[in-house]
């Protein structure tokens, strides 16, 4: 007898999305896959606020500016967030840092708080911040919703968030994809002068990949989309095993695979980075959304725009691999 769970799975990998892009005329088929998107995951239940920008403090560090400030996403909720600007740097790109399921953002800019952050910073290229800094790049740092300063280190994880945002017809990932545009707005009203506002790119590792790759699919403001052990086919990876309650979008594979949120990004620079021992984001389930997804860019003779990165390991980012990447397609060094 099959267990529930078993049920279900076998459900999902039966599953052909009605909205998958299977070629034609795209452009009609991403105005309506955003918009189910854009509802799939809660954010038509959303409504922009001023965002009561609040510098906390600068500071001059060795080879940045850093400044410490929060942002009103929503009215009565405040977003956490560092920004590095390298000295001497003239209005350089931008790269928005998402971290996964650590304990929160400062891993990003390598300063730890709790056990085991030492581990999480040197054992995985965690520490974005720090590399987008000597690579020439402003970077952000920001506390996704139910991690960090806005989440319970308690063991729960985000479990307790993600069940009551179900409740409110919204979506954890929603909630963090909706920070991550409210940033966008702050960038370019308040930073704009500081950092070339029309080279804002995103990266993340395993959840933050996942909030980088949902926002890439429906913010044209994010010129390079860098997501990290977080690209696999739902029957291969987040319909197969477990994982954290946030991955979860009720209804999506009705509609969606993984790959439709590559092809949504089009035309974007694009970096898909997966590990080849990556247990629970499996590199065939990553290959596979990677090859339909940009069956868009083949179409319109811009597959250059696209790169696959394979690191030789597991869950965890490959900065060595992915930063050349990130250069070549900006037009960099």
């Amino acid at each position: 007898m099959k267990t529930a769970c078993e049920f279900n799975r076998e459900l999902i990998r039966e599953k052909t999305p009605e909205m998958s892009y299977r070629g034609g005329d795209y452009e009609n088929w991403k105005r309506a896959a955003r918009e189910k998107l854009t509802s799939l995951l809660g954010l038509d239940k959303f409504t922009k606020v001023d965002d009561d920008l609040d510098v906390e403090y600068e500071t001059e560090l060795d080879n940045a500016l850093e400044i410490r400030f929060t942002f009103q996403s929503e009215k009565g909720y405040r977003v956490p967030a560092h920004l590095f600007i390298p000295k001497g740097a003239e209005r350089p790109p931008v790269m928005i840092c998402l971290q996964g399921h650590t304990t929160g953002m400062h891993i990003s800019f390598a300063r730890p708080k709790y056990k085991g952050d030492e581990e999480d910073i040197a054992g995985g290229d965690r520490d974005f911040c720090v590399r987008a800094l000597k690579e020439g790049f402003a970077a952000v740092a920001l506390e996704q919703r139910a991690m960090g300063e806005t989440g319970e280190h308690d063991g729960r994880m985000c479990l307790q968030e993600s069940l009551a945002a179900l409740l409110c017809g919204r979506t954890t990932l929603g909630e963090r994809v909706w920070d991550i545009m409210r940033l966008i707005d702050v960038i370019e009203k308040h930073f704009n002068e500081k950092t070339d506002v029309g080279k804002i790119c995103c990266m993340g590792n395993s959840g933050g990949g996942t909030a980088t790759a949902y926002a890439a699919a429906l913010e044209d403001r994010i010129a390079l989309a860098m997501p990290s052990c977080a690209m696999c086919t739902y029957k291969d990876s987040i319909g197969a095993m477990f994982h954290c309650a946030c991955n979860y979008v009720p209804g999506i594979v009705n509609w969606f695979d993984m790959s439709d949120l590559l092809a949504m990004a089009y035309p974007k620079l694009y970096i898909q980075i997966n590990g080849t021992e990556d247990k629970i984001f499996p590199i065939s389930g990553a290959q596979a959304v990677f090859e339909k997804g940009t069956a868009v860019y083949k179409e319109n003779g811009v597959f250059d725009r696209c790169v696959h990165i394979k690191g030789n390991g597991g869950h965890r980012f490959f900065a060595d691999d992915a930063w050349p990447a990130v250069h070549k397609l900006l037009g960099g060094r």
